[in-house]
């Protein structure tokens, strides 16, 4: 049975004394019924690391070559000196406003592979994509185009399924699409992989995820988690989220 996974993108939010403030008051309140993260941004993460012990600490981007010249850039080995072992991948903000292609983020899933990281990597369609019934496509093609080639711990990799016309809109897709578009992702899983590798890897669903709205999607078949954007930067809001996956 694949464990629930409850991860925090907090975007460009909270400095280093937030994040360890936010740490302190929910990392001793978590329970082992789900997994339970927060990816802070670069300045907070070796702040935000230090002071949890049962939360996960993710970044939020990592670059795919050891180092060199990538002004801006962070790479995955100045991750593990922090401690930090798992990353957010071709986030749809990435994707928008920095290029990346899925071929970028193969080379990075490839990469934390490679070096003991753990990916979540998100894949979703644009609302004009939505509108013209080009759900399935785009996705299939992402998850493949991202995942393809991809050897190491497979298992390990995690989907998130974020339709960019609900991240930060406060839309959120009914609980009927999400699930159609997870399963759609696992199915997808399958053939890049196999089966058994695909019922394995865990799948997120994002997009105006609150605790108002989780149940409903964490009761669905193919869904194991959620990618928070909002909901997950306020101690009280985050924590009954934790409360409603018990």
């Amino acid at each position: 049975m694949r464990k629930s996974i409850i991860i925090g993108n907090w975007k460009m939010n909270k400095l280093s004394k937030e994040a360890i403030d936010f740490v302190k008051a929910v990392d001793g309140n978590l329970h082992d019924g789900a997994d339970f993260g927060i990816a802070p941004t670069y300045t907070a993460l070796a702040a935000a690391r230090e002071h949890a012990s049962n939360l996960i600490v993710a970044a939020q981007n990592v670059h795919y070559q050891p180092s060199g010249a990538y002004t801006g850039e962070i790479s995955i080995e100045m991750l593990k000196e922090l401690n930090v072992e798992w990353v957010i991948l071709g986030h749809s903000e990435r994707r928008q406003y920095f290029n990346e292609t899925d071929a970028e983020i193969n080379k990075k899933v490839k990469a934390c592979l490679e070096h003991g990281l753990t990916p979540i990597v998100c894949v979703g369609e644009l609302l004009e994509e939505f509108e013209a019934g080009k759900t399935e496509e785009v996705v299939r093609r992402q998850v493949h185009d991202c995942l393809v080639g991809v050897e190491g711990n497979v298992q390990s990799i995690v989907v998130a399924y974020e339709p960019v016309w609900a991240i930060g809109t406060g839309k959120s897709a009914t609980v009927e699409i999400a699930q159609n578009t997870c399963a759609l992702v696992r199915d997808e899983l399958k053939k890049v992989f196999n089966e058994e590798v695909a019922e394995a890897i865990r799948i997120q669903y994002g997009g105006s995820v609150k605790p108002s709205n989780i149940k409903e999607y964490m009761a669905q078949p193919d869904i194991d988690g959620a990618l928070i954007g909002g909901a997950s930067l306020k101690v009280d809001s985050f924590l009954e989220i934790v409360e409603a996956v018990k």
